[in-house]
C-alpha cells in the first residue's frame, strides 16, 4: 500500500511541476530541477550520500593504527589446502538429490553428505564435518579437484590468518601446521615455515559454495555460505602443537595465535581430553605478556566444546575469535545464557550475543579472584560484529572492530576498498543491549558506525557490516576478520 500511495504522491507531485513549466516558464531551473530529483521514482544508487557511503567514509576515519605494534606474530597449528567448488554441481554430479536435510556431526557415507548439505543450504549457514571414511573421501576429493572452475586456495584457520598477517610486509609471520607441497607453493612468501611442518602429501579440504538465491530441488538458499568437509588426520590430531611451540623459543613472537582445536572431533574422548591438557601445557609455557589468541570453528560435539571452555583452555587464552554459531554453541554446552534457543531465527539478536559475551568473560575471564588470562572476544556475524573486552587490558578497540568489519566487506566483494554499489547495511537500526538486565536501547547512525556500551567491567564495541550482496568467496571471512581486528588491537603491558 506504502508504495502505491508513493506512486501516487510522485505522480502529482510531477504534475505540479509540469503546470509550474507550463504557467511560470520564467521560474529559475534550478529549484526545479532539485524537485524533480527528490521524485520517489526509483531507489538511489549507493553511493557516498547514502547510508553505506557515509558508514564507510566514517570507518575510514576511525580506523588508526594502534602505538604499539606488533612485530612477529606466530600462528599454528591447522593448515590445509581448500579446494573451492559449486557445492550443487559437485552433489548433482555423484548423482545426489535433496531430501529434507539432516545434520550429521560425523559423516561417514555419501548419503550422509547429502543430507547434511541440504540441511545447511536450507538455513544458509556454514558448517564444518569431518567425514570418516577414507576411501569414499578420496574419490570425492579426486573428482572435486578436477571438477570444472574449482579453485586451490590456503586454507585452514591458521594458514589462513597467517597469510592476512603476511599481507603487511613489516609483520614477520611464523606458520606451524602440517603444510605439503601445494599449500607452500601457495602461501605469501612473508610466511616462514619450519622444516618440521613441512610434509610429502597435502591435506585437502572441500568447501562447498553456495550463492544467496541459489536452488536445489525445492530448497532456496537464504544466504550465501559454504559446507566444509575433510578426513584430515593431521590437523585431527594436532600433529604440529610440539613443533609450535618449540618454534616460539627462536621466533621470539609478541602475539600467538592458535586454531585447530575444532578438527579434534573426529579423534577418540581420551585423545581429545589428552591434547586439550597439552594444550594449557603449551599456551603456559609461552613467556608472560605475549598474549595468545584463539580462533574457534564450526563444531558439533558438545562434550569437547565444554572441555575447552572448563579444562583451562579458555583460562590459559588472552582472546577469543568466533561467529554466532560457534558462540551459541558454547552457551548451549556450558550451560550459559540463551542456551534453550536452538538456533538463531535470522540476524542473531544483539542483546542475546551481548549477553553470551559478558557471561563468557565474567565466568572464565580474567579477575581479581581467578588465575586466568583471557580479557577479549572477537565477535563476528554477517551482520555486524561485537568486540567485548574486559576495562584496562586493551586499546584501540574501536579500530579494531571497524577495521574488522571494512574487511568482511572488501574481502567478500573482492575489492580493495568498499565498493558502496555492491554491498548493503543489514544490521538493526536499533536493539537492546541486554536481555538478561535492564539493557540500554541504542539507535545506530551511519555517520557514528561504532557504537560502545558498558557491563559492569566489560566494555562492548558494536559495527554494522556492509553485507556484500554478490560475494565471490565466503570462506576465511571470519579468519581474515580476526586477523585485521588483532592487527589494529594494542594489549597494554602490565
Amino acid at each position: 500500500m506504502a508504495l502505491w500511495r508513493g506512486s501516487a504522491y510522485a505522480g502529482v507531485l510531477a504534475l505540479a511541476v509540469g503546470c509550474v513549466f507550463l504557467l511560470e516558464p520564467q521560474l529559475p531551473s534550478l529549484p526545479l530541477r532539485s524537485l524533480w530529483s527528490s521524485l520517489p521514482l526509483s531507489p538511489a544508487s549507493p553511493g557516498p550520500g547514502s547510508p553505506e557511503g557515509r558508514l564507510a567514509a566514517a570507518w575510514d576515519a576511525l580506523i588508526v593504527r594502534p602505538a604499539r605494534r606488533w612485530r612477529r606474530v606466530a600462528v599454528g597449528i591447522n593448515a590445509c589446502v581448500d579446494v573451492v567448488l559449486s557445492g550443487v554441481k559437485l552433489l548433482q554430479a555423484l548423482g545426489m538429490n535433496p531430501g529434507d536435510g539432516t545434520d550429521h556431526s560425523i559423516l561417514h557415507s555419501r548419503n550422509d553428505l547429502e543430507e547434511s548439505f541440504t540441511h545447511f543450504l536450507g538455513k544458509g549457514a556454514a558448517a564444518e564435518r569431518f567425514f570418516s571414511d577414507k576411501e569414499t573421501f578420496h574419490d570425492i576429493a579426486q573428482l572435486a579437484s578436477k571438477f570444472p572452475g574449482a579453485q586451490h586456495y590456503v586454507g585452514g584457520n591458521a594458514a589462513l590468518i597467517g597469510q592476512k598477517f603476511a599481507a603487511n610486509s613489516e609483520l614477520k609471520v611464523l606458520l606451524c601446521g602440517p603444510i605439503g607441497p601445494k599449500l607452500h607453493e601457495l602461501l605469501d612468501d612473508n610466511v616462514f615455515v619450519p622444516p618440521e611442518s613441512l610434509q610429502e602429501v597435502d591435506e585437502f579440504h572441500l568447501i562447498l559454495e553456495y550463492q544467496a538465491g541459489e536452488e536445489w530441488g525445492h530448497l532456496k538458499a537464504p544466504h550465501a555460505n559454504r559446507f566444509i568437509f575433510s578426513h584430515d588426520l593431521s590437523n585431527g590430531a594436532m600433529n604440529m602443537l610440539e613443533v609450535f611451540v618449540s618454534s616460539l623459543e627462536e621466533f621470539q613472537p609478541d602475539l600467538v595465535v592458535l586454531s585447530g582445536l575444532h578438527m579434534m572431533e573426529g579423534q577418540s574422548k581420551e585423545l581429545q581430553r589428552k591434547r586439550l591438557l597439552q594444550v594449557v601445557t603449551s599456551i603456559s609455557d609461552i613467556s608472560v605478556g605475549i598474549p595468545v589468541h584463539l580462533e574457534l570453528a564450526s563444531m558439533t560435539n558438545r562434550e569437547l566444546m565444554s572441555a575447552i571452555v572448563h579444562q583451562q583452555v579458555f583460562h590459559a587464552v588472552t582472546s577469543l575469535g568466533l561467529n554466532e554459531q560457534e558462540l551459541l554453541f558454547l552457551s548451549q554446552s556450558a550451560a550459559g545464557p540463551h542456551s534453550s534457543l536452538s538456533s538463531w531465527n535470522g540476524v542473531p539478536d544483539v542483546g542475546m550475543v551481548s549477553d553470551i559475551l559478558f557471561w563468557i568473560l565474567n565466568e572464565y575471564g580474567k579477575s581479581e579472584g581467578r588465575a586466568s588470562d583471557l580479557t577479549r572476544i572477537h565477535f563476528h556475524t554477517l551482520a555486524y560484529h561485537i568486540l567485548a573486552t574486559v576495562d584496562g587490558h586493551w586499546v584501540n578497540q574501536l579500530a579494531a572492530v571497524a577495521a574488522g568489519a571494512r574487511v568482511a566487506g572488501t574481502q567478500a566483494c573482492a575489492t580493495e576498498s568498499i565498493d558502496t554499489s555492491r554491498v548493503s547495511l543489514r544490521a538493526p537500526h536499533d536493539f537492546l543491549t541486554s536481555h538478561s538486565e535492564a539493557g540500554s536501547r541504542i539507535q545506530f547512525s551511519p555517520d557514528e558506525p561504532v557504537v560502545k556500551w558498558h557491563r559492569e567491567r566489560v566494555s562492548f564495541h558494536f559495527t554494522p557490516v556492509l553485507v556484500c550482496r554478490d560475494p565471490v568467496r565466503t570462506v576465511g571471512l571470519g579468519d581474515a576478520i580476526s586477523a585485521e581486528g588483532l592487527f589494529y588491537s594494542e594489549v597494554h603491558s602490565h
